[in-house]
């Protein structure tokens, strides 16, 4: 058999692929051949085919085949196969494989070989991926060469100690003795790892960390050896020496003096020494600077420093009090922050200098107040990790003003709905929020993002700002006149573009719903601009008159105040999040939980409402797609005559008999009935009064689908005391289908001074007569009140006007040549077709 190719033929071979596919063949080739040579037993050349098969595998492609002969090399006496067999044990072996185990044996001879290389190599294989069963059998080995006075060893074996303890801690005891020597040495390699191996054993027993306190004085002296040395070209970084083993002594010395004044006393003069002396040029000098402004913020300061006077001159004017501590760390940050600014390759200073500012601020807010501005140009740095630090959403809110204020027109397209999200989910920032963004546009337009943000806000908060709620600074008298000015001052500026003045008008709309004594001026300017030659503006303003004219008493629950904008998470819900480097609870959600659609937990539970098994749930109001006919589009106009929801939540055809119906005039309706035309004239009932409460039922039909019956419920209330949390379910028959929208508002104001409306669609294709169980729940003083109530006096024409154009569905359009048409039209079009059916039903109800 011919000699297998080296190594590095292999790899240069495999860099000459041009596609994916190429390459994938190459190596289906080599592992071909690789095989074949392992099932021969070829001893001479197993060492290079490991070492391809590894390169292999680094690539992507499986190498698992190679297992046992990783083994066999470990076995073996030469050097060379014991490196490689090694280095493929590591790679492709993992204690979830009980081929691991084979090892033991192995590992165990080779930690006590002659050589100290083949013992380093067992030390790393079992500090890799040693499982709880070898270093149990191998812990004592790794014990004794903690103890040798070979340096190469002794570095060696502290990592694979650190392994042991975190597989089996209860061999932690069994290291304890080889530890008292450890910070002796002089090899910075083993003190590194000794250092390593001590934060181990402190972190997971508190024992240990009582017994390792007693060596704070040494570590400080290691720490202040490593400061004060000149320099040396072995451990010389940037300048700085060694600064890995002062990360991992800070580290430590963190850990070993929190709660404990006695430690934290011992460390302070070093801190503050570190703090000061390190240069901050380079980025192992800024590593340094966050280590020491943990360890800081950690351990007893005040102790160390109120008996700080008993040390040298220089020892009281650098630990006079904490707050000048921090105040030499702070200025060391900043001054970072201001000479790396804008140079590029420094986004890692930067963002180390921030995440310790960061940890400042929980401790001395004032230390990092006064270089506010400084932070804030950050906010123009094109890394995003940059941008995110604030220390409360207050500051966060008032910077990004502050960005938009002074160049508002260059920042990027999701700067405003970040922000709007950002002040969504403030509940508690509503009021100062629409304060300071109203004094932020009176009499300039030129930033146009923020006079987007202000409209915005104002048209969800104006009542906030009218009302002079802001307790954070002194509220301001704004009239609802001035409101409206400042808005139509936006729409008619020339400097406003036309999303700015969509923003406006929404605005304007979302105020009748907020104010009471302007609404009809509202009225004139939605009317206005209904005629606007901007297609964006004339669209918005003919669907906002449509809303005052036709659909008035759904107005109010259409422009009450957006939710909280919930975030998408990966780990699933929780109660703290974590908001700019901040931890809070997570603001609560002050309106009720909307009637409709409602969760399916929630319907469930009004389901034994009626009793029995003919009740079924609320429709869902998920969209439905688009039938597939040829005529989907044209009957789309006509809305749905079965009201059907979601497929999964429509009722079976056992359970709603379908109705005969003209094919061209009924089939495939969307799921969206039209209610253009509402027919009133039905009575209005009482359908429930107690405890103050007055629940009145007001109905309407629509001419386009008389099956359908909207419901307008109007809750008052007559105490003395509001009512709040007010929630409206309701449960029908399972003949019926009901659709609950949502309410008006969550709050029954007291002494009849107003009421909550919420629409309700109930669907009655079998023509029964209309039975309901209502559900209330309520919040009055002080007390959770609930309520279950029957309605069954709602008046007959529900039935009658139902079964009349039923019957009229059997008839042909033909027997009505009577029917005038308003116009000459062309039956072939749609909008005319439509016309023709809406007069033609309209005459069902002479």
């Amino acid at each position: 058999m011919p000699a297998p190719i080296r190594l590095r033929e292999l790899i240069r071979t495999i860099r000459t692929a041009r596609t994916q596919a190429e390459e994938r063949e190459m190596i289906q080739k080599e592992c071909a051949a690789i095989r074949s040579s392992f099932r021969e037993e070829d001893n001479t050349y197993r060492c290079r085919n490991v070492a391809k098969l590894l390169y292999m595998h680094m690539l992507g492609y499986p190498a698992h085949f190679g297992q046992l002969e990783c083994l066999k090399l470990i076995a073996s006496q030469k050097f060379t196969d014991k490196r490689i067999g090694y280095l493929g044990a590591m790679l492709l072996l993992d204690e979830r494989q009980d081929v691991h185990l084979l090892m033991t044996n192995c590992i165990k001879n080779d930690l006590n070989h002659s050589t100290q290389f083949v013992q380093g190599l067992a030390l790393c294989t079992l500090g890799c991926m040693g499982s709880s069963e070898m270093c149990r059998d191998l812990a004592g080995e790794v014990e004794k060469l903690l103890k040798t006075s070979n340096s190469y060893l002794r570095k060696k074996a502290a990592l694979c100690a650190v392994h042991v303890i975190r597989k089996v801690p209860e061999l932690m005891e069994m290291f304890l003795p080889a530890t008292k020597n450890l910070l002796n040495e002089k090899n910075h390699g083993v003190l590194h790892t000794s250092v390593v191996l001590l934060t181990e054993m402190c972190e997971r027993s508190p024992d240990m960390l009582a017994h390792f306190r007693k060596l704070v004085p040494q570590l400080v002296r290691i720490l202040k050896n490593l400061i004060m040395s000149g320099y040396s070209p072995e451990h010389d970084v940037s300048g700085i020496s060694d600064p890995f083993l002062q990360v991992r002594i800070l580290r430590l010395l963190r850990i070993l003096g929190r709660n404990d004044d006695d430690s934290s006393e011992a460390m302070n003069d070093i801190l503050a020494q570190v703090a000061t002396n390190t240069e901050t040029s380079k980025n192992v000098g800024n590593a340094i600077l966050y280590e020491t402004v943990l360890t800081i913020m950690d351990i007893k300061s005040e102790s160390g420093l109120r008996s700080s006077a008993c040390g040298s001159q220089n020892q009281k004017r650098m630990l006079a009090s904490l707050e000048l501590e921090l105040q030499m760390v702070v200025s060391s940050l900043m001054w970072e922050l201001g000479t790396k600014f804008g140079s590029i390759g420094n986004q890692a200073s930067i963002y180390v200098a921030l995440t310790s500012l960061l940890k400042t601020v929980q401790t001395d807010h004032n230390a990092v107040q006064r270089h506010r501005s400084t932070i804030v140009d950050c906010l123009k740095d094109l890394d995003v990790s940059i941008k995110r630090y604030a220390p409360s959403k207050r500051w966060h809110i008032d910077t990004i003003m502050r960005v938009l204020t002074t160049a508002g027109s260059y920042v990027r397209d999701d700067a405003v709905p970040n922000l709007i999200q950002l002040i969504t989910n403030s509940v508690e920032m509503h009021a100062y929020t629409v304060q300071r963004l109203y004094k932020a546009i009176l009499g300039d337009y030129s930033q146009q993002p923020l006079v987007q943000v202000a409209a915005w806000c104002i048209g969800e908060y104006g009542d906030l700002l009218v009302s002079g709620q802001c307790e954070e600074e002194e509220p301001i008298q704004v009239t609802e006149d001035e409101v409206l000015d400042i808005l139509e001052s936006v729409l008619i500026s020339n400097m406003s573009t036309s999303v700015t003045r969509g923003y406006a008008l929404t605005a304007i709309m979302k105020l009748s719903t907020r104010f009471t004594c302007t609404v009809n001026r509202i009225k004139k300017v939605v009317s206005i601009y209904g005629s606007s030659i901007d297609v964006e503006l004339q669209q918005r303003a003919v669907e906002y008159n449509a809303l005052f004219k036709k659909y008035d008493h759904m107005r109010s629950a259409l422009l009450e105040r957006m939710p909280v904008m919930e975030k998408v998470t990966t780990n699933g819900p929780s109660e703290i999040v974590q908001t700019n480097g901040e931890t809070e609870p997570a603001p609560l959600e002050t309106k009720p939980p909307p009637s409709g659609p409602q969760p399916t937990s929630q319907a469930n539970d009004l389901l034994d409402l009626l009793g029995g098994n003919d009740i079924t749930p609320v429709i869902p109001t998920v969209p439905t797609s688009k039938p597939a006919s040829a005529g989907g589009e044209l009957l789309d106009l006509l809305g749905d005559i079965t009201l059907t929801g979601a497929p999964a939540a429509a009722p079976t055809p056992a359970s709603v008999p379908q109705i005969s119906q003209p094919p061209f005039l009924l089939d495939g309706l969307s799921s969206q009935p039209l209610f253009n035309d509402i027919t009133p004239g039905i009575p209005s009932i009482t359908a429930y009064s107690k405890n103050g409460l007055k629940i009145e039922f007001t109905f309407e039909r629509s001419n386009t689908n008389p099956s359908v019956t909207v419901i307008t419920i109007q809750a008052s209330n007559s105490t003395e005391l509001d009512m709040t949390d007010f929630v409206f379910q309701a449960a029908v028959p399972k003949t019926f289908q009901l659709q609950l929208l949502s309410p008006s508002s969550s709050v029954v104001p007291a002494f009849n001074t107003g009421t909550i409306t919420q629409v309700i669609k109930v669907l009655n294709p079998q023509k029964q007569q209309l039975r309901m169980r209502i559900k209330l729940t309520y919040n009055h003083k002080g007390s959770a009140m609930q309520d279950l109530a029957e309605v069954n006096n709602f008046p007959p024409h529900l039935k009658e006007k139902s079964l009349r154009f039923c019957e009229f569905l059997h008839i042909s359009v033909i027997p009505f040549p009577h029917v005038a048409l308003q116009e000459e039209t062309d039956l072939g079009g749609f909008d005319n077709l439509r016309a023709i059916v809406k007069q033609v039903i309209s005459v069902a109800f002479e």
